[in-house]
């Protein structure tokens, strides 16, 4: 009988050990692991951020939050991750908020429309503001919690072909666009063939031919080496992508309420650390850029305002005009 009762006990205390350790998922006792996944090279924009976000968030909590990041698109395309946050699996990502994250939030298609900003202080006046934390809730509607923005920057066309100057020039090269409607009526306004690549495969896109060109700040252009394989760069700053970061509700519920407010801060104290780094490196970019033997133009930009000024008709159903009007204003 004895002998019984002890076994009984035994497995007890087997299944509460089993039941504690699945249910410690993503986290060691008190500790709680953060798991962000990005598709950027370790210089790029997103590491950028990630590194110091990882940073910010382990002093902030005291390490009660740890955060473990999975860059150069190990665990999948940018498309893979967004699913991946979507359904728990992965814990936050930062996207560039107008790529395949607009296929699951449409509006985000905003930021593809051609020329919508005037310079960086309408942007991050909008980003900031209403307008921003309007799109941000928007995210709240598919599993996941918007937390604020990083940086891509003002996009520019490259291509391996000629110089770019007006929008003639673009007519009949191949550029990769990122897998969004927006981006596909853009380069058929300017007479180019749009050919969605994802971002990871895009250098051997460019160095293999099956692109002409792609467009990207420079940071990106930079980081991920894109100017090994592209000649020439036009100054066009056609739009602004910025990096949204979201989490999945999954990881959120993970945090305290403590915790959840010190994330929150971390990623705004990071936002104005990743604006100012990215800005005092605009310069020594293109100087780098230049020393490799690319090419810079100072195209016309108002031949391409007008060339593009109806791409806006064609995300119309996923983006409402008076969202455009917001930001016009």
């Amino acid at each position: 009988m004895k002998v019984k009762k002890l076994l009984t006990v035994s497995l007890f205390a087997l299944l509460l050990v089993v039941v504690t350790a699945c249910s410690g998922s993503g986290s060691d006792g008190d500790t709680v692991t953060l798991k962000l996944a990005h598709s950027g090279s370790d210089s790029h924009q997103y590491n950028i951020a990630a590194e110091k976000f990882k940073e910010l968030v382990e002093e902030k909590t005291g390490g009660s939050v740890k955060v473990e990041i999975h860059g150069n698109a190990t665990l999948g395309s940018e498309a893979d991750v967004i699913e991946q946050v979507m359904d728990g699996s992965v814990d936050m990502t930062t996207v560039a908020a107008d790529s395949s994250f607009a296929n699951t939030v449409p509006e985000m298609n905003v930021f593809g429309i051609p020329y919508l900003f005037n310079d960086t202080e309408h942007v991050y006046s909008t980003l900031d503001g209403e307008v921003g934390k309007e799109l941000l809730s928007l995210v709240d509607e598919h599993n996941m919690k918007g937390l604020g923005y990083w940086e891509v920057g003002f996009r520019h066309l490259t291509n391996n072909k000629k110089e770019i100057k007006t929008p003639d020039d673009v007519k009949g090269l191949k550029i990769r666009v990122q897998p969004a409607p927006v981006w596909e009526s853009h380069m058929k306004a300017l007479g180019a063939s749009p050919t969605p690549v994802d971002f990871n495969e895009l250098y051997s896109a460019l160095d293999q031919g099956v692109v002409d060109g792609q467009e990207n700040p420079l940071p990106t252009i930079d980081s991920m080496k894109f100017y090994e394989v592209q000649k020439y760069v036009a100054i066009t700053a056609h739009t602004y992508s910025p990096a949204i970061v979201v989490m999945s509700n999954s990881a959120w519920d993970k945090l305290d309420k403590e915790q959840q407010k010190l994330v929150q801060e971390a990623v705004s104290e990071t936002t104005k650390y990743h604006r100012e780094t990215l800005a005092e490196k605009a310069k020594e970019i293109q100087n780098k850029l230049e020393e490799n033997g690319v090419t810079f133009t100072e195209p016309d930009r108002e031949a391409f305002r007008d060339a593009t000024q109806n791409v806006k008709d064609a995300v119309s159903s996923q983006v409402p005009e008076d969202l455009i009007n917001k930001i016009q204003q």
